[in-house]
């Protein structure tokens, strides 16, 4: 059987016994904090386990996309230099969810593989969980295993956990003799790849809490998960699942793309290693995640670097990893759509990363080779070299333990985790800019709090009984209308009045259901608060701007990904009053067309006059899954935390629906236009969009108009230096542009739209554009003047040199020619040293309040009596407050007092006389 064949005939299997085939979850688990990846098929169904959500089904089966490089579940050191672990992988399953559990789990698990798929019976081990009775007596009477291959194992091998908490249980799982005579059976559990795990089924029924409560849950459960490359590797009589035809494609890609055959050990682990890699780096990416530096980011860029070390163990020293991600789309994009559809931007990701590593990894190599020369004979490579080489070079610390391997030494691991616990440490230390830990005691004065209510979604203001007065500047309110900043939504400001004081709010803070608003009083004293009635106020000029600003942001989302890709997710954001941030994954820059598309679509949507749903009552908040369910398209994101139930804002089902906390505009038309101020790469791979509406538009109009004054005036200026230049050089002076003040009037009026707004911006980077040529020409111009004076210099020059004067049968001449540049008068310096011959000469000019010098020496003085330009000009130079000096025969300086320097130009030769006179 193909390896498409098997996956079909397991799907289809189960589909005949009633289960659902549903789709893979991405491998970036939405909604969940407590995964970097999917890392089991169950972890979609999470919300079942834990009975937090619930399916219209009781019955599934899919095959599930999984990632295993961090946690609990970490393969990494065995991939590649075995031949049945992976980083990425497709695993098999099936679940009950509270239907069917044990017998029926073991019954079926034993006829797919015995009967429908032929696999030997007398090679088939069955182990449970050590206490679980139950199953190991249903494997002796439901099927018929021969009941001496039904082992008992502990905690370790048969009690199946997710993480450090959630859904888990006990477990049995089947195990493949592949010893040519059946002798396997104490290797069971060994770790020995000739007896191998092929499938597990988990009886889920206890929820961890920590690593000491365990509780039951409401209800019983079956999650199995089949390895699909080890079924496939079994079925296809092959004794390594990179020799099946999951993998074959990728080694032949590689092995042609490094000019390598697959043969020697060494090169067989190197091209597994990349295979298995560029799938997990391919999936990941085509989810939504990006490499970086610190968790899932950090775990992404961790493999494609090992994947770039053993690629130069293959003699791949530029980028070839990237052009592997065709060969995955192919093998596996028919199952799984999105490495196809995703394929430019994966390459792409990897691509520069690649070349990013690129330039540091020579070095780093010269940094391990300089450290393993220092140790010596030592085996232990120095955990201080190996976080230098970490936090520096970017070596992750498996890239360094591998390198140290091959060269038969080990990693001071413990000594590195410590570096790495103190620089977080020092990093949380100074990142710790939250109010509540910027206030001693605060937080732990909250705990004594009553939980207060926000009614903000639907009223600016309320009356509000006081909770507390904590410290004298922080109110607590049993409800409350101010929001909390959360979800890069910023603080409301506003008023809170009682009877005799009037205080307003600075900012607010919140813990668990727990808020407090720090105060400043404006009017009477405020004290002995507790129970009295005040009302509480939101500026509402501000919060409105706040929600245009909200609601544009989510357009925006849409937006970008509509033009971008797909890929797109946010990663931060800011909304405040008077502008909008949002950065997203893009690992290129944004064309002025790209962001024209972007800014059209989001105003097409205003236009529309599009009504805003949020469902604002927390009784009409939905499961994580039941919003999956409501509405496919649903945007989360990655690393947010979110609560049992989740609130829903919708602007038009089909274009932007998402979770979100933040207040909103009821109507698209609220918001009047949205425009892009500005792109940048803040990060790699991650890009910055900041734009305007509101007020913000005007804030914006208004300082683009008083920038095209200042470029008028500065094109005016720059323009009259060009005509004076022009005359300077006899020629005709051009005419000036005229600055259109009537259309920057004309732009400052209310009720702008956004094509009016564009002019402005065209009036600016038109300004912008003519202040950049005018620039251009003027400095054309005084190069030519440049020129023109060095040119007619000549004629003066040749009458300094007649008028010099002669000390110890040395030519000696000072003159001052002012107006001219440094790179003019150097150039005078060397005609003048040309017609001298044989003598010194030195040449002033003053620029505004500045002096420049320049003095030459013919060759034959520099020889015969060592003189030297740069001892003279030097001399000369502290006359007017300066210094400088150069070569011997031409050297230049500067000075600040342009009263003395006529004083010392008349000097000047009897300063040089001076320095020959111990040679005359």
């Amino acid at each position: 059987m193909t390896s498409g064949e098997i996956r079909q005939s397991f799907l289809d299997f189960f589909a005949q016994r009633g289960h659902r085939i549903v789709p893979s979850a991405p491998v970036i688990p939405h909604g969940d904090p407590t995964l970097f990846f999917t890392n089991a098929g169950m972890n979609q169904f999470k919300d079942v386990f834990l009975g937090t959500g619930s399916r219209e089904y009781v019955r599934a089966a899919d095959t599930q996309k999984c990632i295993r490089v961090s946690g609990k579940h970490n393969d990494l050191e065995e991939v590649g230099r075995d031949t049945y672990h992976h980083t990425f992988f497709e695993m098999l399953g099936n679940w009950s969810f509270g239907d069917y559990y044990k017998r029926e789990a073991i019954g079926w698990a034993w006829e797919l593989l015995t009967e429908v798929w032929g696999l030997e019976k007398r090679r088939l081990y069955a182990t449970v969980y050590e206490t679980d009775d139950e199953a190991e007596k249903l494997w002796k009477t439901v099927t018929d295993i021969d009941p001496t291959r039904v082992l008992r194992f502990g905690k370790k091998d048969n009690f199946w956990e997710m993480g450090e908490t959630g859904p888990c249980g006990p477990c049995s799982e089947i195990h493949i003799d592949l010893t040519p005579d059946l002798s396997g059976g104490a290797l069971v559990n060994a770790g020995d790849p000739r007896v191998m795990e092929i499938w597990n089924l988990v009886f889920i029924q206890n929820n961890r809490i920590d690593e000491t409560h365990l509780l039951d849950l409401p209800a019983r459960h079956v999650d199995t998960g089949m390895g699909f490359e080890r079924i496939c590797a079994v079925l296809q009589g092959k004794t390594s699942n990179y020799d099946t035809d999951v993998f074959t494609p990728m080694i032949n890609a590689i092995a042609h793309a490094t000019g390598r055959p697959y043969a020697e050990e060494a090169d067989q682990i190197a091209m597994r290693v990349i295979a298995d890699h560029i799938r997990m780096l391919s999936f990941a990416i085509a989810d939504g995640a990006l490499p970086g530096n610190d968790g899932r980011g950090y775990v992404l860029r961790r493999i494609l670097r090992r994947a770039a070390r053993f690629g130069r163990n293959l003699g791949k020293r530029e980028p070839f990893i990237f052009e592997l991600a065709s060969d995955v789309a192919r093998s596996l994009g028919s199952v799984f759509p999105e490495v196809v559809k995703n394929l430019g931007h994966i390459q792409r990701v990897i691509k520069a990363e690649e070349e990013s590593f690129s330039e540091t990894l020579d070095r780093g190599l010269e940094i391990f080779e300089s450290v393993v020369e220092r140790i010596g004979h030592s085996s232990a490579f120095p955990g201080e070299d190996a976080f230098k080489l970490y936090d520096t070079y970017g070596f992750p610390l498996d890239l360094t333990q591998l390198i140290a391997q091959e060269r038969g030494l080990t990693v001071d691991a413990g000594r590195f985790a410590e570096l790495m616990k103190e620089q977080r440490d020092r990093a949380r230390a100074a990142a710790k800019t939250d109010a509540l830990q910027g206030v001693p005691g605060l937080e732990a004065k909250m705990e004594a709090l009553k939980d207060s209510t926000f009614v903000g979604y639907e009223n600016l203001e309320t009356d509000a009984h006081v909770d507390r007065l904590i410290d004298g500047k922080f109110l607590a309110l049993d409800r409350t209308p101010f929001y909390v900043e959360s979800g890069g939504q910023v603080d409301d400001t506003g008023i809170i009045q009682g009877e005799g004081f009037l205080a307003e709010v600075i900012e607010s803070f919140r813990h668990d259901k727990k808020i407090i608003h720090e105060i400043r009083i404006l009017q009477g004293p405020i004290d002995r608060m507790d129970g009295s009635i005040v009302h509480a106020r939101v500026d509402q000029t501000r919060r409105r701007n706040i929600e245009r600003n909200h609601t544009a942001t989510h357009l925006l989302h849409e937006a970008l990904r509509r033009v971008l890709g797909q890929h797109l997710h946010q990663q931060g954001s800011l909304v405040a009053p008077d502008r909008l941030r949002f950065d997203f994954n893009h690992v290129e820059k944004i064309s002025q067309d790209q962001l024209r598309a972007i800014e059209d679509i989001v105003n097409e949507k205003l236009a529309d006059a599009i009504p805003v749903n949020a469902l604002n009552d927390p009784r009409e908040w939905l499961t994580i899954d039941e919003a999956r369910q409501r509405y496919p398209n649903v945007k989360m994101f990655f690393g947010d935390r979110y609560g049992d139930r989740v609130r829903i804002v919708e602007i038009d089902p089909r274009f932007s629906v998402e979770l979100c906390g933040g207040t909103h505009v009821g109507n698209t038309r609220d918001i009047g236009i949205c425009k892009i101020i500005a792109e940048s790469s803040i990060a790699s791979g991650t890009r910055r969009i900041e734009a305007v509406t509101g007020a913000g538009v005007q804030q914006y109009v208004d300082e683009q108009v008083r920038k095209l004054g200042t470029l008028d005036d500065t094109l005016a200026r720059l323009q009259e230096e060009v005509n004076d230049l022009q005359r300077q050089l006899g020629r005709n002076p051009s005419p000036g542009s005229t600055p259109q003040r009537a259309q920057r009037e004309s732009l400052t009026a209310q009720g702008m739209r956004l094509d009016t707004v564009r002019t402005l911006d065209a009036a600016v980077i038109e300004r912008e554009g003519l202040i950049s040529e005018t620039t251009r020409a003027s400095l054309d111009l005084a190069k030519d003047l440049a020129k023109e004076r060095v040119r007619n210099s000549a004629t003066w020059i040749a009458e300094q040199v007649a008028s010099a004067v002669s000390f110890h049968g040395v030519k000696i001449m000072a003159a001052r020619i002012d107006g001219v540049s440094s790179e003019e008068l150097k150039s005078m310096g060397d005609s003048l040293r040309s017609q001298l011959k044989s003598g010194v000469g030195v040449l002033a000019s003053v620029t505004g309040d500045k002096v420049g010098l320049v003095c030459v020496v013919t060759d034959d003085l520099i020889k015969t009596r060592n003189l030297q330009a740069g001892k003279i000009v030097g001399i000369l130079a502290q006359r007017i407050g300066g210094g400088g000096g150069g070569r011997p025969h031409l050297a230049t300086a500067g000075g600040k007092d342009t009263e003395k320097l006529d004083e010392m130009l008349r000097e000047a030769p009897a300063i040089v006389s001076r320095i020959l006179a111990p040679s005359a």
